[in-house]
């Protein structure tokens, strides 16, 4: 699993954040919390989603579809509203037909929210990032 470099939203200080730790990605210079998104395959999917200290929101996704690439900018922007309290896991369904088959995906995009490998809500299709925001405030409540 390599680590991705997110730039912190504060400071801009480049941060190395890897898929799977145990506790919560932070800035190195200004200690702020970091947008945690990250993509995940068959082979490190318990690691990267189940085992994580956050709720996540999984994104189940494939390059040819365009209601994808449309909610994408969308699920990054509630990752990055909401760093520290939940990470964003993208999961190309074409290279993971395991977890695809497992979550029985019928339609892209497919989105989870889970904690502690559990799910909690699920919908299929892409939607603006304002009845995304309501889902996971519904879903997660402070």
């Amino acid at each position: 699993m390599a680590s991705d470099i997110v730039e912190c939203p504060k400071c801009g200080q480049r941060n190395r954040v890897p898929p799977a730790v145990s506790g919560k990605p932070r800035c190195a210079q200004c200690r702020q919390w970091l947008p945690w998104i990250v993509d995940a395959s068959d082979a490190d999917y318990a690691a990267v989603v189940e085992k994580s200290a956050v709720p996540v929101l999984v994104d189940l996704w494939a390059p040819w579809c365009g209601p994808c690439r449309m909610v994408s900018p969308a699920l990054e922007q509630l990752a990055t509203e909401r760093a520290g309290s939940l990470k964003l896991v993208k999961v190309n369904v074409d290279k993971a037909p395991q977890i695809s088959q497992r979550f029985e995906v019928q339609a892209v995009p497919t989105l989870l929210i889970t904690r502690d490998g559990e799910v909690l809500a699920r919908r299929a299709g892409a939607a603006p990032v304002a009845a995304l925001r309501m889902w996971v405030d519904d879903t997660l409540p402070s």
